[in-house]
Protein backbone atom coordinates (compact mmCIF):
# COMPACT_ATOMS: atom_id res chain seq x y z
CA UNK A 1 0.00 0.00 0.00
CA UNK A 2 1.52 3.20 -0.81
CA UNK A 3 1.45 6.28 1.75
CA UNK A 4 -1.28 7.70 0.29
CA UNK A 5 -3.91 10.15 1.70
CA UNK A 6 -5.81 7.98 3.89
CA UNK A 7 -2.69 6.47 5.72
CA UNK A 8 -1.43 10.41 5.69
CA UNK A 9 -4.72 11.21 7.75
CA UNK A 10 -4.20 8.51 9.93
CA UNK A 11 -0.74 8.58 10.64
CA UNK A 12 -1.29 12.51 11.46
CA UNK A 13 -3.98 11.55 13.66
CA UNK A 14 -1.94 10.03 16.32
CA UNK A 15 0.81 12.43 15.59
CA UNK A 16 -1.61 14.93 17.22
CA UNK A 17 -1.15 13.24 20.47
CA UNK A 18 2.13 15.19 20.59
CA UNK A 19 0.42 18.90 20.55
CA UNK A 20 2.07 21.06 23.12
CA UNK A 21 5.17 19.27 22.80
CA UNK A 22 8.53 21.27 21.98
CA UNK A 23 11.19 20.91 19.86
CA UNK A 24 14.54 20.52 20.85
CA UNK A 25 16.60 18.85 18.28
CA UNK A 26 16.85 18.71 14.66
CA UNK A 27 18.86 16.55 12.07
CA UNK A 28 19.07 15.58 8.54
CA UNK A 29 20.34 12.17 8.21
CA UNK A 30 20.56 12.87 4.28
CA UNK A 31 18.91 14.46 1.27
CA UNK A 32 15.84 13.69 1.54
CA UNK A 33 15.04 13.09 5.46
CA UNK A 34 14.25 14.93 8.38
CA UNK A 35 14.30 14.01 11.45
CA UNK A 36 12.95 16.30 14.79
CA UNK A 37 13.21 15.23 18.24
CA UNK A 38 10.24 16.38 20.44
CA UNK A 39 10.08 16.17 24.46
CA UNK A 40 6.59 16.02 26.07
CA UNK A 41 5.63 14.97 29.63
CA UNK A 42 9.18 13.64 30.35
CA UNK A 43 9.47 11.73 26.87
CA UNK A 44 11.62 12.25 24.22
CA UNK A 45 10.01 11.52 20.65
CA UNK A 46 11.47 11.32 17.12
CA UNK A 47 9.73 12.68 13.89
CA UNK A 48 11.10 10.88 10.86
CA UNK A 49 10.09 12.95 7.88
CA UNK A 50 10.61 11.25 4.27
CA UNK A 51 10.56 12.59 0.83
CA UNK A 52 12.48 9.56 -0.59
CA UNK A 53 10.85 9.25 -4.25
CA UNK A 54 9.84 5.18 -3.30
CA UNK A 55 9.43 5.71 0.23
CA UNK A 56 8.18 9.38 1.34
CA UNK A 57 6.51 9.08 4.74
CA UNK A 58 6.37 11.08 7.74
CA UNK A 59 5.89 8.55 11.23
CA UNK A 60 7.70 8.40 14.83
CA UNK A 61 10.81 6.53 14.47
CA UNK A 62 12.90 4.55 16.76
CA UNK A 63 15.49 3.68 14.78
CA UNK A 64 18.66 5.90 14.23
CA UNK A 65 20.95 6.66 11.47
CA UNK A 66 23.96 8.26 11.46
CA UNK A 67 24.11 12.27 10.89
CA UNK A 68 26.58 13.83 8.77
CA UNK A 69 29.40 15.80 11.01
CA UNK A 70 28.64 18.87 9.03
CA UNK A 71 24.73 19.63 9.11
CA UNK A 72 23.73 21.01 5.78
CA UNK A 73 21.95 24.56 5.31
CA UNK A 74 18.12 23.43 5.55
CA UNK A 75 19.33 21.35 8.71
CA UNK A 76 20.98 24.38 10.29
CA UNK A 77 18.04 26.80 9.08
CA UNK A 78 15.37 24.53 10.85
CA UNK A 79 17.04 24.43 14.05
CA UNK A 80 17.48 28.09 13.83
CA UNK A 81 13.79 28.67 13.35
CA UNK A 82 12.33 26.53 15.45
CA UNK A 83 14.15 24.73 18.23
CA UNK A 84 12.54 25.89 21.53
CA UNK A 85 9.07 26.58 20.20
CA UNK A 86 6.35 23.98 20.72
CA UNK A 87 4.42 21.73 18.16
CA UNK A 88 0.63 23.32 18.25
CA UNK A 89 -1.17 21.55 15.59
CA UNK A 90 -0.93 18.47 12.95
CA UNK A 91 -2.92 18.71 10.13
CA UNK A 92 -3.86 16.54 7.20
CA UNK A 93 -5.49 18.66 4.27
CA UNK A 94 -8.04 16.90 2.50
CA UNK A 95 -6.86 13.12 2.20
CA UNK A 96 -4.33 14.86 0.59
CA UNK A 97 -0.28 14.08 1.06
CA UNK A 98 0.20 16.71 2.63
CA UNK A 99 0.91 17.21 6.56
CA UNK A 100 1.04 20.76 8.20
CA UNK A 101 2.67 21.18 11.73
CA UNK A 102 1.63 24.25 13.22
CA UNK A 103 4.70 25.40 15.60
CA UNK A 104 4.51 28.15 17.82
CA UNK A 105 6.97 30.22 20.57
CA UNK A 106 8.03 33.61 21.91
CA UNK A 107 10.78 35.26 20.31
CA UNK A 108 13.84 37.11 22.40
CA UNK A 109 11.09 40.01 23.06
CA UNK A 110 8.77 37.22 24.28
CA UNK A 111 6.40 38.01 21.11
CA UNK A 112 4.13 35.26 19.90
CA UNK A 113 5.84 34.13 17.02
CA UNK A 114 3.76 30.98 14.37
CA UNK A 115 5.41 29.23 11.83
CA UNK A 116 4.59 26.32 9.28
CA UNK A 117 6.58 23.29 8.55
CA UNK A 118 4.82 21.87 5.36
CA UNK A 119 5.12 18.34 3.90
CA UNK A 120 4.27 17.41 0.85
CA UNK A 121 4.62 13.79 0.62
CA UNK A 122 4.33 13.35 -3.57
CA UNK A 123 7.08 11.03 -4.55
CA UNK A 124 9.71 12.61 -6.79
CA UNK A 125 7.84 15.66 -6.39
CA UNK A 126 8.25 16.01 -2.64
CA UNK A 127 9.29 18.48 -0.46
CA UNK A 128 9.51 20.10 3.02
CA UNK A 129 8.67 23.63 3.54
CA UNK A 130 9.11 26.15 6.27
CA UNK A 131 6.92 29.03 6.28
CA UNK A 132 6.04 31.96 7.91
CA UNK A 133 2.65 33.85 9.59
CA UNK A 134 2.08 35.31 6.60
CA UNK A 135 2.56 32.23 4.31
CA UNK A 136 5.64 33.41 2.77
CA UNK A 137 8.07 30.58 1.91
CA UNK A 138 11.96 31.22 4.81
CA UNK A 139 13.53 28.28 2.82
CA UNK A 140 12.75 24.62 1.77
CA UNK A 141 14.41 21.12 1.33
CA UNK A 142 13.76 21.67 -2.12
CA UNK A 143 13.91 24.91 -4.42
CA UNK A 144 11.28 24.49 -7.37
CA UNK A 145 10.85 26.97 -10.38
CA UNK A 146 7.87 27.18 -12.02
CA UNK A 147 10.00 27.12 -15.42
CA UNK A 148 10.91 23.38 -14.04
CA UNK A 149 7.82 21.92 -15.71
CA UNK A 150 5.70 22.96 -12.21
CA UNK A 151 2.93 25.47 -12.07
CA UNK A 152 4.21 27.22 -8.79
CA UNK A 153 7.73 28.69 -7.19
CA UNK A 154 9.04 27.31 -4.18
CA UNK A 155 11.68 29.37 -3.42
CA UNK A 156 12.79 31.88 -0.65
CA UNK A 157 10.50 34.89 0.25
CA UNK A 158 7.70 33.82 -2.22
CA UNK A 159 4.63 33.28 -1.15
CA UNK A 160 3.82 29.74 -0.30
CA UNK A 161 0.95 27.99 -2.82
CA UNK A 162 -0.87 24.47 -2.01
CA UNK A 163 -0.37 22.43 -4.94
CA UNK A 164 -3.48 21.71 -6.65
CA UNK A 165 -5.87 18.54 -7.81
CA UNK A 166 -7.99 17.89 -10.34
CA UNK A 167 -9.19 14.87 -8.43
CA UNK A 168 -12.85 15.07 -6.72
CA UNK A 169 -11.98 15.38 -2.65
CA UNK A 170 -13.85 11.96 -1.03
CA UNK A 171 -14.73 13.75 2.21
CA UNK A 172 -17.26 15.68 -0.23
CA UNK A 173 -18.71 12.53 -1.24
CA UNK A 174 -22.51 12.77 0.10
CA UNK A 175 -23.82 9.25 -0.52
CA UNK A 176 -23.14 6.28 -2.41
CA UNK A 177 -24.90 7.23 -5.84
CA UNK A 178 -22.58 10.54 -5.48
CA UNK A 179 -19.85 8.33 -5.30
CA UNK A 180 -20.60 6.18 -8.33
CA UNK A 181 -21.84 9.16 -10.05
CA UNK A 182 -18.52 10.56 -10.71
CA UNK A 183 -17.12 7.08 -11.89
CA UNK A 184 -16.97 5.86 -15.54
CA UNK A 185 -19.89 3.84 -16.98
CA UNK A 186 -17.37 1.36 -18.28
CA UNK A 187 -16.10 0.33 -15.57
CA UNK A 188 -14.96 -3.86 -14.67
CA UNK A 189 -13.65 -5.44 -11.86
CA UNK A 190 -9.88 -5.35 -13.92
CA UNK A 191 -9.87 -1.61 -13.85
CA UNK A 192 -12.06 -0.39 -11.04
CA UNK A 193 -9.02 -0.04 -8.76
CA UNK A 194 -7.77 2.70 -11.12
CA UNK A 195 -10.52 4.70 -12.36
CA UNK A 196 -11.20 4.89 -8.28
CA UNK A 197 -7.41 5.82 -7.56
CA UNK A 198 -8.01 8.11 -10.74
CA UNK A 199 -11.07 9.92 -9.37
CA UNK A 200 -10.61 10.65 -6.27
CA UNK A 201 -7.92 12.05 -4.08
CA UNK A 202 -6.04 10.30 -1.71
CA UNK A 203 -7.09 6.46 -2.26
CA UNK A 204 -4.42 4.25 -4.25
CA UNK A 205 -4.44 1.87 -6.81
CA UNK A 206 -2.77 -0.92 -4.25
CA UNK A 207 -5.84 -0.03 -1.24
CA UNK A 208 -8.41 -0.34 -3.17
CA UNK A 209 -6.98 -3.57 -4.72
CA UNK A 210 -6.64 -4.84 -1.13
CA UNK A 211 -10.16 -3.95 -0.46
CA UNK A 212 -11.53 -6.02 -2.97
CA UNK A 213 -9.49 -8.73 -2.19
CA UNK A 214 -10.46 -8.25 1.50
CA UNK A 215 -14.27 -8.40 0.35
CA UNK A 216 -13.34 -11.21 -1.51
CA UNK A 217 -15.32 -9.46 -4.62
CA UNK A 218 -14.87 -11.27 -8.14
CA UNK A 219 -17.37 -9.34 -10.50
CA UNK A 220 -18.07 -6.23 -10.60
CA UNK A 221 -22.00 -4.90 -10.03
CA UNK A 222 -23.88 -2.43 -7.95
CA UNK A 223 -23.91 -4.20 -5.08
CA UNK A 224 -20.11 -4.83 -4.87
CA UNK A 225 -19.42 -1.71 -5.67
CA UNK A 226 -21.22 -0.30 -2.89
CA UNK A 227 -19.40 -2.41 -0.78
CA UNK A 228 -16.14 -0.79 -1.68
CA UNK A 229 -17.66 2.19 -1.08
CA UNK A 230 -18.93 1.98 2.66
CA UNK A 231 -15.93 0.17 3.43
CA UNK A 232 -13.50 3.33 2.30
CA UNK A 233 -16.17 5.91 4.06
CA UNK A 234 -16.16 3.46 7.03
CA UNK A 235 -11.99 3.81 7.11
CA UNK A 236 -12.16 7.56 6.30
CA UNK A 237 -15.48 8.22 8.71
CA UNK A 238 -12.90 6.98 11.80
CA UNK A 239 -12.38 9.55 14.31
CA UNK A 240 -9.63 7.84 16.21
CA UNK A 241 -6.77 5.74 15.21
CA UNK A 242 -7.52 3.14 17.59
CA UNK A 243 -10.18 1.92 15.78
CA UNK A 244 -7.51 0.92 13.14
CA UNK A 245 -4.61 -0.93 12.29
CA UNK A 246 -1.96 -2.29 9.30
CA UNK A 247 -2.08 -5.71 8.37
CA UNK A 248 1.10 -7.15 6.56
CA UNK A 249 0.39 -8.64 2.79
CA UNK A 250 2.16 -10.37 0.49
CA UNK A 251 1.79 -9.17 -3.25
CA UNK A 252 2.84 -11.08 -6.07
CA UNK A 253 4.58 -8.77 -9.01
CA UNK A 254 6.92 -9.75 -11.48
CA UNK A 255 6.83 -13.32 -10.81
CA UNK A 256 8.51 -12.47 -6.87
CA UNK A 257 6.66 -11.74 -3.83
CA UNK A 258 6.94 -8.86 -2.32
CA UNK A 259 5.19 -7.21 1.63
CA UNK A 260 2.96 -4.76 1.79
CA UNK A 261 0.55 -2.89 4.46
CA UNK A 262 -3.13 -2.48 4.14
CA UNK A 263 -5.04 -0.26 6.28
CA UNK A 264 -8.07 -2.50 8.35
CA UNK A 265 -10.71 -2.05 10.73
CA UNK A 266 -10.43 -3.02 13.90
CA UNK A 267 -9.12 -2.69 17.95
CA UNK A 268 -5.90 -4.62 17.79
CA UNK A 269 -3.56 -2.08 18.72
CA UNK A 270 -2.37 -2.39 22.14
CA UNK A 271 0.10 0.55 22.23
CA UNK A 272 0.58 4.44 21.68
CA UNK A 273 1.38 5.11 18.62
CA UNK A 274 0.87 1.62 17.21
CA UNK A 275 0.41 3.21 13.40
CA UNK A 276 3.37 5.17 13.35
CA UNK A 277 5.71 2.46 14.63
CA UNK A 278 4.16 0.19 12.14
CA UNK A 279 5.28 2.48 9.81
CA UNK A 280 8.91 3.26 10.90
CA UNK A 281 9.16 -0.51 11.38
CA UNK A 282 8.30 -1.36 7.84
CA UNK A 283 9.71 1.30 6.08
CA UNK A 284 13.00 0.69 8.14
CA UNK A 285 13.26 -2.89 6.98
CA UNK A 286 11.88 -1.85 3.35
CA UNK A 287 15.05 0.79 3.07
CA UNK A 288 17.58 -1.83 4.99
CA UNK A 289 16.72 -4.49 2.56
CA UNK A 290 17.00 -2.24 -0.44
CA UNK A 291 20.24 -0.61 0.74
CA UNK A 292 21.51 -4.33 1.41
CA UNK A 293 20.95 -5.14 -2.22
CA UNK A 294 21.86 -2.07 -3.74
CA UNK A 295 25.42 -2.31 -1.70
CA UNK A 296 25.86 -5.98 -2.29
CA UNK A 297 25.13 -5.55 -6.44
CA UNK A 298 27.36 -2.97 -6.59
CA UNK A 299 30.36 -4.90 -4.69
CA UNK A 300 29.23 -8.16 -6.93
CA UNK A 301 29.60 -5.52 -10.09
CA UNK A 302 33.14 -4.48 -8.86
CA UNK A 303 34.06 -8.27 -8.13
CA UNK A 304 32.44 -10.09 -11.63
CA UNK A 305 34.56 -7.29 -13.19
CA UNK A 306 37.90 -8.01 -11.81
CA UNK A 307 36.93 -11.97 -12.00
CA UNK A 308 36.07 -11.71 -15.95
CA UNK A 309 39.14 -9.69 -16.28
CA UNK A 310 41.38 -12.62 -15.15
CA UNK A 311 39.41 -15.22 -16.94
CA UNK A 312 40.39 -13.80 -19.88
CA UNK A 313 43.93 -13.42 -19.27
CA UNK A 314 43.80 -17.13 -18.29
CA UNK A 315 42.47 -17.90 -21.53
CA UNK A 316 45.64 -15.97 -23.28
CA UNK A 317 47.33 -17.84 -20.69
CA UNK A 318 46.00 -20.87 -22.29
CA UNK A 319 46.28 -20.11 -26.17
CA UNK A 320 50.62 -19.19 -25.04
CA UNK A 321 50.59 -22.61 -23.57
CA UNK A 322 49.13 -24.35 -26.91
CA UNK A 323 51.74 -22.18 -28.81
CA UNK A 324 54.50 -24.15 -26.45
CA UNK A 325 53.20 -27.61 -27.28
CA UNK A 326 54.99 -27.03 -30.81
CA UNK A 327 58.45 -25.69 -29.55
CA UNK A 328 60.36 -28.88 -29.58
CA UNK A 329 59.09 -29.17 -33.42
CA UNK A 330 61.09 -26.03 -33.70
CA UNK A 331 64.32 -27.62 -32.35
CA UNK A 332 64.32 -30.05 -34.21
CA UNK A 333 63.86 -29.01 -37.34
CA UNK A 334 67.02 -26.31 -36.49
CA UNK A 335 68.84 -29.39 -35.97
CA UNK A 336 68.05 -31.63 -38.77
CA UNK A 337 68.69 -28.16 -41.59
CA UNK A 338 72.05 -27.75 -39.27
CA UNK A 339 72.70 -31.30 -39.94
CA UNK A 340 72.05 -31.61 -43.27
CA UNK A 341 73.48 -28.08 -44.75
CA UNK A 342 75.84 -29.61 -46.47
CA UNK A 343 73.40 -31.87 -48.55
CA UNK A 344 70.47 -28.67 -48.89
CA UNK A 345 70.71 -26.05 -51.42
CA UNK A 346 72.04 -23.21 -50.53
CA UNK A 347 69.29 -21.26 -52.18
CA UNK A 348 65.62 -20.10 -51.05
CA UNK A 349 63.20 -23.02 -50.77
CA UNK A 350 59.69 -23.59 -49.65
CA UNK A 351 60.73 -26.98 -47.83
CA UNK A 352 63.06 -29.54 -47.59
CA UNK A 353 63.08 -32.99 -47.12
CA UNK A 354 65.61 -35.02 -44.69
CA UNK A 355 66.21 -38.06 -42.74
CA UNK A 356 65.17 -37.63 -39.29
CA UNK A 357 67.28 -39.75 -37.15
CA UNK A 358 65.73 -39.24 -33.88
CA UNK A 359 62.43 -41.48 -35.70
CA UNK A 360 64.80 -44.29 -37.39
CA UNK A 361 65.76 -42.36 -40.15
CA UNK A 362 62.38 -41.68 -41.72
CA UNK A 363 62.12 -38.60 -44.19
CA UNK A 364 60.43 -35.61 -43.01
CA UNK A 365 59.66 -32.27 -45.58
CA UNK A 366 60.27 -29.25 -43.24
CA UNK A 367 58.14 -26.11 -44.21
CA UNK A 368 60.53 -23.09 -44.96
CA UNK A 369 60.26 -18.82 -45.10
CA UNK A 370 60.93 -18.82 -48.88
CA UNK A 371 62.50 -15.48 -48.00
CA UNK A 372 65.65 -17.07 -46.34
CA UNK A 373 68.26 -19.35 -46.80
CA UNK A 374 67.78 -22.57 -45.16
CA UNK A 375 70.88 -21.94 -42.79
CA UNK A 376 68.63 -18.92 -41.71
CA UNK A 377 65.53 -20.43 -41.62
CA UNK A 378 67.72 -23.03 -38.54
CA UNK A 379 68.59 -19.98 -36.83
CA UNK A 380 65.21 -19.09 -36.93
CA UNK A 381 63.78 -21.89 -35.84
CA UNK A 382 66.06 -22.10 -32.83
CA UNK A 383 65.22 -18.61 -31.84
CA UNK A 384 61.71 -19.19 -31.78
CA UNK A 385 62.04 -22.53 -29.65
CA UNK A 386 64.48 -20.26 -27.26
CA UNK A 387 61.19 -17.79 -27.23
CA UNK A 388 58.88 -20.42 -26.26
CA UNK A 389 60.87 -22.20 -24.21
CA UNK A 390 61.14 -19.02 -21.80
CA UNK A 391 57.64 -17.97 -22.22
CA UNK A 392 56.49 -21.86 -21.17
CA UNK A 393 58.59 -20.62 -17.87
CA UNK A 394 57.34 -17.45 -17.31
CA UNK A 395 53.90 -18.23 -18.78
CA UNK A 396 53.42 -21.12 -16.38
CA UNK A 397 54.16 -19.06 -13.24
CA UNK A 398 51.88 -16.58 -14.33
CA UNK A 399 49.00 -19.72 -14.73
CA UNK A 400 49.50 -20.51 -11.32
CA UNK A 401 49.53 -17.17 -9.88
CA UNK A 402 45.87 -16.19 -12.24
CA UNK A 403 44.98 -19.10 -10.72
CA UNK A 404 45.21 -18.48 -7.13
CA UNK A 405 43.81 -14.88 -7.71
CA UNK A 406 40.22 -16.44 -9.57
CA UNK A 407 40.62 -19.06 -6.52
CA UNK A 408 40.20 -16.03 -3.75
CA UNK A 409 37.90 -14.22 -6.27
CA UNK A 410 35.44 -17.14 -6.21
CA UNK A 411 35.69 -16.81 -2.76
CA UNK A 412 34.53 -13.48 -2.37
CA UNK A 413 31.48 -14.07 -4.53
CA UNK A 414 31.08 -17.22 -2.59
CA UNK A 415 30.67 -14.53 0.67
CA UNK A 416 29.02 -11.67 -0.76
CA UNK A 417 26.29 -14.59 -2.03
CA UNK A 418 26.03 -15.37 1.25
CA UNK A 419 26.02 -12.00 3.47
CA UNK A 420 22.82 -11.25 5.01
CA UNK A 421 23.48 -7.98 6.25
CA UNK A 422 24.64 -4.56 5.06
CA UNK A 423 27.99 -4.69 7.32
CA UNK A 424 28.76 -7.98 6.17
CA UNK A 425 28.83 -6.34 2.79
CA UNK A 426 30.99 -3.80 4.12
CA UNK A 427 33.55 -6.18 5.56
CA UNK A 428 33.48 -7.65 2.19
CA UNK A 429 34.33 -4.26 0.42
CA UNK A 430 36.65 -3.27 3.12
CA UNK A 431 38.95 -6.28 2.04
CA UNK A 432 38.78 -6.22 -1.55
CA UNK A 433 39.60 -2.17 -1.30
CA UNK A 434 42.88 -3.37 0.43
CA UNK A 435 43.56 -5.86 -2.23
CA UNK A 436 45.93 -4.89 -5.13
CA UNK A 437 43.65 -7.11 -7.72
CA UNK A 438 41.09 -3.91 -7.53
CA UNK A 439 43.55 -0.89 -7.63
CA UNK A 440 42.26 0.48 -11.13
CA UNK A 441 38.56 -0.86 -10.36
CA UNK A 442 38.08 1.08 -6.85
CA UNK A 443 37.72 4.62 -6.70
CA UNK A 444 36.67 6.46 -3.53
CA UNK A 445 32.97 4.69 -2.62
CA UNK A 446 31.98 6.79 0.25
CA UNK A 447 28.28 5.23 0.70
CA UNK A 448 30.49 1.84 1.72
CA UNK A 449 32.87 4.05 4.74
CA UNK A 450 28.78 5.45 6.37
CA UNK A 451 27.83 1.45 7.04
CA UNK A 452 27.74 0.40 10.31
CA UNK A 453 30.79 -1.47 11.54
CA UNK A 454 31.02 -4.67 13.85
CA UNK A 455 33.09 -4.43 16.93
CA UNK A 456 36.67 -4.61 16.08
CA UNK A 457 39.09 -7.02 17.64
CA UNK A 458 42.12 -6.16 19.81
CA UNK A 459 44.11 -5.38 17.17
CA UNK A 460 41.52 -2.80 15.39
CA UNK A 461 42.25 -4.56 12.32
CA UNK A 462 39.58 -6.92 11.23
CA UNK A 463 35.80 -6.88 12.62
CA UNK A 464 35.03 -10.07 14.64
CA UNK A 465 31.94 -11.29 14.89
CA UNK A 466 31.72 -15.11 14.14
CA UNK A 467 28.32 -17.33 13.73
CA UNK A 468 28.25 -19.33 17.12
CA UNK A 469 26.86 -22.51 17.40
CA UNK A 470 26.71 -25.13 20.52
CA UNK A 471 26.70 -28.99 20.42
CA UNK A 472 26.09 -30.88 24.03
CA UNK A 473 28.33 -28.35 25.90
CA UNK A 474 31.31 -27.42 22.91
CA UNK A 475 31.20 -24.19 21.15
CA UNK A 476 31.58 -24.07 17.50
CA UNK A 477 32.55 -20.84 15.98
CA UNK A 478 32.12 -20.48 11.88
CA UNK A 479 34.02 -17.54 10.50
CA UNK A 480 31.45 -15.01 7.58
CA UNK A 481 34.53 -14.09 5.35
CA UNK A 482 37.96 -14.85 4.77
CA UNK A 483 39.82 -12.01 6.68
CA UNK A 484 37.55 -13.46 9.95
CA UNK A 485 38.54 -16.88 9.00
CA UNK A 486 42.43 -15.68 8.93
CA UNK A 487 41.94 -14.38 12.80
CA UNK A 488 39.41 -16.70 14.18
CA UNK A 489 42.31 -19.76 12.97
CA UNK A 490 45.50 -18.03 13.00
CA UNK A 491 44.35 -15.57 16.07
CA UNK A 492 41.55 -16.07 18.25
CA UNK A 493 41.52 -20.18 18.36
CA UNK A 494 44.22 -22.23 20.46
CA UNK A 495 46.21 -24.54 19.11
CA UNK A 496 44.60 -27.23 20.46
CA UNK A 497 41.35 -26.88 19.13
CA UNK A 498 40.15 -28.59 15.99
CA UNK A 499 39.96 -26.72 12.63
CA UNK A 500 37.12 -27.75 9.93
CA UNK A 501 37.04 -27.08 6.01
CA UNK A 502 35.06 -28.69 2.92
CA UNK A 503 38.29 -30.31 0.52
CA UNK A 504 38.86 -28.21 -2.03
CA UNK A 505 35.60 -26.39 -1.89
CA UNK A 506 34.92 -22.51 -0.76
CA UNK A 507 33.94 -22.14 2.72
CA UNK A 508 34.37 -21.20 5.57
CA UNK A 509 36.59 -22.06 8.48
CA UNK A 510 35.01 -24.01 11.56
CA UNK A 511 36.58 -24.11 14.59
CA UNK A 512 35.30 -26.44 17.38
CA UNK A 513 36.77 -24.93 20.93
CA UNK A 514 38.38 -28.04 23.41
CA UNK A 515 40.05 -28.17 26.27
CA UNK A 516 42.41 -31.12 25.12
CA UNK A 517 39.56 -34.01 25.89
CA UNK A 518 38.64 -37.02 23.42
CA UNK A 519 35.66 -35.84 21.02
CA UNK A 520 33.07 -37.99 20.41
CA UNK A 521 32.88 -38.69 15.95
CA UNK A 522 29.14 -37.37 16.55
CA UNK A 523 30.17 -33.69 17.39
CA UNK A 524 33.57 -34.07 14.87
CA UNK A 525 30.47 -35.07 12.18
CA UNK A 526 27.65 -32.46 13.19
CA UNK A 527 30.92 -30.04 13.16
CA UNK A 528 31.66 -31.65 9.36
CA UNK A 529 28.10 -30.58 8.69
CA UNK A 530 28.77 -27.01 9.43
CA UNK A 531 31.72 -26.95 7.71
CA UNK A 532 29.56 -27.75 4.71
CA UNK A 533 26.67 -25.81 5.16
CA UNK A 534 28.73 -23.05 5.02
CA UNK A 535 30.51 -23.61 2.31
CA UNK A 536 29.70 -23.41 -2.10
CA UNK A 537 28.52 -27.71 -1.40
CA UNK A 538 25.78 -26.85 0.76
CA UNK A 539 23.60 -28.44 -1.38
CA UNK A 540 26.13 -31.43 -2.69
CA UNK A 541 25.90 -35.21 -1.06
CA UNK A 542 29.01 -36.99 0.19
CA UNK A 543 30.95 -33.98 0.38
CA UNK A 544 34.74 -34.69 1.88
CA UNK A 545 35.61 -32.24 4.54
CA UNK A 546 39.09 -32.10 6.30
CA UNK A 547 39.61 -31.52 9.85
CA UNK A 548 43.21 -31.09 11.98
CA UNK A 549 44.34 -29.18 14.84
CA UNK A 550 44.62 -25.38 14.64
CA UNK A 551 47.84 -25.96 15.13
CA UNK A 552 48.78 -28.09 11.90
CA UNK A 553 47.30 -24.66 10.16
CA UNK A 554 49.73 -21.98 8.32
CA UNK A 555 49.26 -19.30 6.46
CA UNK A 556 51.68 -19.25 3.92
CA UNK A 557 53.90 -15.79 3.34
CA UNK A 558 52.29 -13.08 0.84
CA UNK A 559 48.75 -15.82 0.68
CA UNK A 560 45.64 -14.22 0.05
CA UNK A 561 43.07 -13.61 3.35
CA UNK A 562 41.42 -16.76 4.09
CA UNK A 563 43.61 -19.05 2.31
CA UNK A 564 45.81 -21.52 4.33
CA UNK A 565 47.73 -24.50 4.07
CA UNK A 566 47.46 -28.09 6.65
CA UNK A 567 49.03 -31.11 7.31
CA UNK A 568 48.29 -34.13 9.28
CA UNK A 569 44.30 -34.09 8.35
CA UNK A 570 41.58 -36.55 8.75
CA UNK A 571 38.84 -36.67 6.42
CA UNK A 572 35.01 -37.14 7.14
CA UNK A 573 32.19 -37.59 4.29
CA UNK A 574 29.15 -35.64 4.79
CA UNK A 575 26.37 -37.07 3.16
Amino acid sequence: MAFDGITTKVIADELQTLAGSRIDKIFQPNKNEIVIGLYLDGKNYALNISIDAQNYRINLTTHSKANPQVAPNFCMLLRKHLIGLKLKNVIASNLERLVILEIEGFDEFEDIISKKLVIELMGKHGNIILIDESNIIIDSLRHIKSEDNSNRNILPHTKYQFPTSTKINFLDVKNYDDFKSNLPIEISITNISQEISNTYNGLSKIFIENIIRTLNIKNLDDNSLEKIYNYINSIVQKTSSENLYFKIIEIEANNKIKKDYFLCEGNSNSFAFSLNFFIDDFYYNKESSENFKSYRDTTLKLILDVLKKYKTRLLNINSKLKECENMDTYKLYGELITANLYRIENKNLESVTVENYYDNNNLITIPLDKKYIPSINAKKFFKKYNKLKNTLEIVGIQKQETLQELDYLESIVYELENASSIEEVAQIFDEISENVLFKDTIGKKQKFSKMKKSKLTKNKEVSFNPIKYTFDGFTVLVGRNNKENDYLTLKYANKSDLWFHTKDIHGSHVILKTTGENIDDSILYKCAQLAVKHSKAKHSSNVPVDYCQVKYVKKPNGAKPGMVIYTTNKTIFVK
